[in-house]
């Protein structure tokens, strides 16, 4: 340990060195609370032993301010002091003392005082460790629980708390908002010619292409269900979120993933609906799904492979 001492006396400096340099810890020395509390600052200690009674500025305000300087560390100070009442012990761990011995301090209960703070400190930093390992899980639990277990991307779950979030936000805000639902087109089909595995690898494709496209932090990519997509798009009006259904449409194209049961072309397709509005303080969350997916069925109707916008509040 680096040891820290601060005492006006350069006889009890000497002497306690002396013991801590024993116990086998290095040495720093101040001569008042004003020095003791720069070379705090500058050296970062591990052990502060302190005396009460100093010129310039006391222990206990020297302590005070140490602690001060640090609020999330913890660094054992020991005051040391000729004065045994109650009330200055009291003193000495209000002012941010760990622990008060009275001088002249013997090997023995100083080498003791030291071992045990430096078991608080060991106990101390396995719980900060376990802390951020606990945190650690938490924030990969909270991922995971937004994920969708196939592709990666948001699962409904997310995606219906965060569309919630975000209609909420554009209302208030007088933005834009746009959806687009897609749909892989005779998925079934897909399915059923290639396999269980082969339809899976497909869909992890066709979320690649979508977060792909959804290039901006706010934008999200989910899995709206099956074969089933979504993109929520805020502050972005009809003409942006045309941008991105076509964005995607070169995305599925680009992949050519063979479909020899399709019935719009030799690889896999999308069909997309884009609700676009700006919501007012009436707008629900099933409205503008209710847009996106009216969008989407007229895009399957007008032979599939398309997209096709529908606006309104």
């Amino acid at each position: 340990m680096k040891v820290l001492i601060v005492d006006d006396s350069p006889t009890i400096r000497a002497a306690l060195r002396s013991l801590v340099e024993k116990m086998g810890h290095s040495v720093i020395e101040a001569e008042d609370g004003s020095k003791g509390l720069k070379i705090y600052g500058h050296d970062r200690p591990d052990l502060v032993l302190i005396d009460v009674v100093m010129p310039v500025m006391d222990g206990y305000e020297a302590a005070r301010q140490m602690r001060q300087s640090r609020p999330d560390e913890w660094v054992p100070i020991i005051f040391l002091s000729s004065k045994e009442a109650d009330q200055d012990l009291d003193r000495a761990i209000e002012a941010g003392g760990d622990d008060y011995l009275v001088k002249p301090v013997s090997f023995v209960v100083l080498n003791a005082k030291i071992r045990a703070l430096q078991r608080i400190e060991s106990i101390r930093i396995k719980l900060l460790e376990t802390s951020r390992e606990l945190a650690a899980a938490n924030r990969e639990l909270e991922n995971l629980s937004r994920q969708d277990g196939l592709t990666g991307i948001a699962n409904r779950r997310y995606f219906d708390s965060y569309l919630v979030t975000e209609v909420k936000r554009a209302s208030r805000e007088r933005q834009p908002l746009s959806l687009i639902l897609a749909d892989v087109d005779h998925f079934k089909a897909y399915n059923d010619f290639y396999g269980h595995q082969a339809g899976d690898d497909c869909l992890r494709q066709v979320a690649s292409a979508l977060r792909s496209v959804g290039r901006r932090p706010a934008d999200l990519a989910a899995r709206y269900g099956g074969e089933e997509f979504a993109i929520v798009l805020p502050a972005t009006a009809m003409e942006g979120a045309v941008d991105v259904a076509k964005s995607l449409t070169r995305a599925i194209e680009g992949m050519s993933i063979p479909h020899a049961r399709s019935s719009v072309g030799p690889s896999i397709s999308l069909s997309q609906g884009i609700a676009s509005l700006i919501p007012v303080q009436d707008t629900k969350p099933e409205n503008v799904i209710e847009l996106a997916d009216q969008a989407l069925y007229q895009a399957k109707q007008q032979g599939r492979n398309r997209y096709v916008v529908s606006t309104g509040k």
